[in-house]
């Protein structure tokens, strides 16, 4: 099985791999007892075989679910608060594995639960979306949501294994798997120039065969292998790992001013656009670089613009309690040109003006 293990922990990326999910529990997370959590768009598909593949580590009455409603309004302190009752009425003690089956969505709400049940059990991460494969299931951030924005109660904790089997993909919407390539350009941009080709070139047999491209599997490889490569050398995002926060900060401003309506992986590609023309507006980045993110962005049709009826000012607004404004200036992670990203000494973050964001953001609607 294709392994990445420069974590301390194994991501195995192969079609087929919910197959190797036994062996794996045994050897990286076994428990007393498992809980599976995923959402009612997950759960018709996968749930019932990955119970069962479970059930041949541990007895099936020790395998439980807790199935919750599709969606990014879900990922709240008050869903955290309905899972982690669900499980102690199912009386899960300290010797349990969480296992999230599901999207980013999914895997940061049970990563964030894991983290925080009985002061910390193991999770296992199984996702099912593009997007969640290629980020959201490596790193170990988790958290939920509150109404000062995305991802401001959480933790790092990261999981016993990750297993992506890219097979999944043939069930999800084109739409979704669109949002995916979102984070495979972002990797392209802050890392390695060649990998934009890659994803260019895949965008046909992955979105328009519903994810059946013959290299899929090697596609998604090298995109985690690029973001495994990044935490590993900063865990705890001090310094490089910051690079991966490209297009999140304009992003999760964009995606709450949509109220949701955006896909994350739609939301970060307009923050990506909008964030390498702040780059070049500041000096930072290389003429022609935000040029050229924003024509990959096309090839593979995903949105460049503000949505109508998402204002730049309620944007920036809604940046306003972003995690990473200090000194009461924003900070961003900025491009110095396709491959490399700015700010080596600075500690890969660079703090820009609302005033320069706000232009920018007004161009773009």
């Amino acid at each position: 099985m294709p392994l990445i293990d420069v974590l301390g922990y194994p991501v195995v990326v192969e079609s087929g791999a919910f197959a190797q999910l036994p062996a794996l529990l045994r050897a990286h997370a076994p428990a007393h007892r498992y809980a599976v959590v995923t959402d009612e768009n997950v759960a018709p598909h996968y749930l019932e075989p990955v119970c069962e593949a479970i059930a041949s580590v541990a007895p099936r009455d020790r395998v439980h679910s807790v199935v919750i409603p599709a969606g990014e309004h879900q990922k709240t302190r008050e869903q955290w608060g309905a899972i982690t009752d669900a499980l102690l009425g199912a009386g899960c003690g300290r010797d349990t594995t969480i296992v999230a089956l599901g999207g980013g969505v999914v895997g940061d709400l049970a990563g964030f639960v894991a983290a925080t049940y009985m002061r910390g059990v193991p999770v296992v991460q199984l996702p099912t979306t593009l997007l969640a494969m290629v980020d959201a299931s490596v790193g170990g951030k988790t958290a939920v949501d509150t109404p000062a924005g995305k991802n401001t109660v959480g933790a790092f904790h990261p999981p016993a294994a990750v297993v992506i089997d890219p097979r999944v993909l043939a069930s999800l919407p084109r739409r979704e798997l669109r949002a995916g390539l979102a984070e495979m350009i972002k990797h392209g941009v802050i890392a390695d120039r060649d990998e934009l080709g890659h994803v260019v070139a895949a965008v046909p047999g992955l979105v328009d065969d519903g994810g059946r491209a013959a290299a899929i599997d090697a596609l998604i490889a090298r995109s985690v292998r690029i973001k495994a490569t990044i935490v590993a050398a900063d865990e705890r995002e001090h310094g490089m790992r910051k690079t991966l926060n490209f297009g999140h900060t304009v992003g999760h401003g964009v995606e709450a001013a949509s109220e949701y309506s955006l896909l994350h992986g739609e939301a970060v590609a307009i923050g990506m656009v909008a964030e390498s023309r702040v780059a070049e507006r500041e000096g930072v980045a290389e003429p022609g670089t935000a040029t050229a993110i924003e024509a990959v962005m096309a090839v593979c049709g995903l949105p460049t613009r503000l949505p109508p009826g998402v204002a730049p000012d309620r944007v920036l607004e809604l940046m306003g309690s972003d995690k990473k404004r200090r000194r009461g200036a924003l900070e961003y992670a900025l491009p110095r040109r396709v491959g490399a990203m700015a700010g080596a000494s600075s500690g890969w973050a660079v703090p820009i003006p609302d005033a320069s964001v706000l232009e920018v953001l007004r161009a773009l609607a």
